[in-house]
């Protein structure tokens, strides 16, 4: 019999398949082994993770980002549509990933965590493109070029909102990643 201690508790092993120090470096071994394993979340559980908890935030900030651009008469066209393009995109993904994660349909596979990453950045990506673009078109397309002041606020609201949910996308991004680690 091996006597030993784990945890501040004797434990006494029976002399089985080796010696009482080949039994402690296989048992050691294997704690080092495991590891918690990753987890997606499912249901009602979404809305107590790290990552999943910013589903709510970014589907509301995207969606204001949105109101608020379309709500401008979209003065310049082309960059203006470029910004609405990507909030639409980017409301419409998170709202179909955010019914992925609820329904469960991830089934707990690393390669839902991998794509969550690589959506998150690739989202907060267009998000920060379409955020530089706004911010520059609502400075040099100010009032005196003859922009009502009200669409200039409601340009610089924009603007920060934009940014705001930049900022959601790249958290949303670096805490997927950093339970993508953990598969």
């Amino acid at each position: 019999m091996c006597k030993r201690e784990i945890f501040g508790r004797l434990v006494v092993d029976q002399k089985v398949g080796g010696s009482c120090a080949e039994r402690s470096l296989r048992c050691a071994h294997m704690a080092t082994n495991t590891g918690q394993m990753g987890y997606l979340p499912r249901g009602g559980a979404i809305f107590c993770t790290i990552p999943d908890i910013l589903y709510l935030p970014e589907l509301v900030f995207g969606g204001l980002v949105l109101s608020l651009v379309a709500s401008t008469y979209l003065l310049p066209y082309n960059p203006q549509a470029y910004v609405i393009s990507v909030a639409i995109f980017c409301f419409v993904m998170t709202f179909l990933w955010l019914l992925i994660f609820v329904c469960g349909s991830h089934h707990n596979r690393s390669s839902w965590a991998s794509a969550d990453v690589a959506y998150h950045g690739f989202a907060a990506l267009l998000y920060l493109s379409a955020s530089v673009l706004l911010a520059y078109i609502t400075i040099f397309w100010d009032v005196t070029v003859g922009r009502d002041a009200l669409i200039y606020k409601l340009d610089v609201a924009a603007v920060v909102f934009s940014f705001f949910t930049t900022l959601l996308y790249v958290i949303h991004t670096i805490f997927s990643a950093i339970r993508w680690k953990s598969f």
